[in-house]
């Protein structure tokens, strides 16, 4: 291949076509070796990247959603950024989109329907290639925008085997179960559930809280202390103090996630309260520094980057017009039991 010679046009831009010169190819042929696409030999796909690096080139977004009716952009809709839960995904989903093209652009709907309700109208409006949306639940509008769009979805966090609804997580009901299962496995009898922001997968675990203690003739609906305020470790302590104030006999305090719980340590530790000699805790999520509380955390570790790479993995069969084998992809969690318990 001849040694790529900068060509522009009178704008300055290099073209798409000035890269499939460069590289001997179609323009055709070079576009699909920058999206990445199947059925492109891997010597041209790295003859057209070599030739489009050496003259510089950066695709014009506009032009490729004219060209194609769809851009290079792929929304993912999370709750929070706040969350390293939420941070981890995004990272390993655009890790996996990046190189076959697509942009990942971040919504953040503050656990609100009507502002992720906003943010599909307006994100749908510029056709992006495909979406990644946090669990299932939305307004009735968001749906039918979604299911009227074409544009193809998956969801992150939760299952389902409805037909056509393509995911990929774990079940927060089972998670919460067996975390709760451990606790009565260790003697512990009346275990509190300590829950903030009350999303829909925190009111899932305390299902599986629920159904786990009734299995045992342990429920006691009085045990469970559920705060519709922002997860935090502030928030941890206080609610533990309180749980501490109003339910005295409490054995075992089961927090719907790790920052309440690390709260709740802290706080124990500076009430002289012994861990698990008196009350045992156990966080979820398996968040950073929960191994390193003292004494150190049980928690259930959840697929975070795992669930990123799937979901986007999955969301590039379906944007390439492929079905994928399974519709919904259970990556299942882990119960990391340390001293806390």
């Amino acid at each position: 291949m001849k040694t790529p010679e900068r060509r522009r046009r009178p704008s300055g831009r290099v073209t798409l076509s000035d890269v499939a010169k460069a590289a001997e190819v179609s323009p055709i042929t070079a576009s699909r070796a920058l999206r990445g696409e199947r059925g492109v030999a891997a010597g041209l796909v790295e003859r057209v990247k070599l030739a489009a690096k050496n003259l510089g080139y950066v695709p014009d977004p506009a032009a490729r959603a004219l060209a194609s009716q769809r851009s290079a952009q792929v929304p993912v809709l999370v709750p929070l950024l706040s969350n390293a839960l939420f941070v981890d995904v995004l990272e390993a989903v655009h890790r996996t989109l990046q190189p076959h093209g697509f942009q990942t652009l971040i919504g953040v709907t503050h656990y609100d329907p009507d502002q992720e309700e906003q943010l599909l109208s307006s994100y749908l409006a510029h056709r992006p290639a495909g979406l990644l949306l946090t669990g299932f639940d939305r307004t009735e509008a968001a749906r039918q925008l979604v299911a009227k769009s074409g544009v193809p979805c998956v969801h992150l966090m939760e299952l389902t085997q409805a037909s056509g609804v393509y995911c990929v997580g774990f079940s927060q009901h089972d998670a919460g179960h067996d975390l709760t299962e451990h606790l009565v496995a260790r003697g512990r009898k009346r275990i509190a559930f300590v829950a903030a922001q009350l999303d829909p997968r925190t009111m899932q675990r305390a299902e599986g809280y629920r159904a786990c203690l009734r299995e045992h003739g342990l429920y006691d609906p009085r045990l469970e202390l559920l705060s519709p305020q922002p997860s935090s470790m502030r928030l941890g302590g206080e609610l533990f103090e309180d749980l501490l104030r109003t339910r005295p006999d409490v054995d075992a305090v089961f927090f719907c996630n790790d920052d309440l719980a690390q709260g709740g340590l802290l706080t124990a530790l500076r009430l002289r309260i012994d861990v698990p000699g008196q009350i045992a805790i156990a966080g979820f999520n398996d968040l950073s520094g929960s191994d390193l509380m003292v004494p150190p955390l049980t928690t259930v570790r959840t697929p975070r980057s795992a669930m990123g790479v799937a979901s986007a993995q999955m969301l590039l069969s379906l944007m390439r017009g492929e079905t994928p084998t399974h519709n919904s992809t259970d990556l299942g969690f882990e119960l990391m039991v340390r001293a806390s318990t």
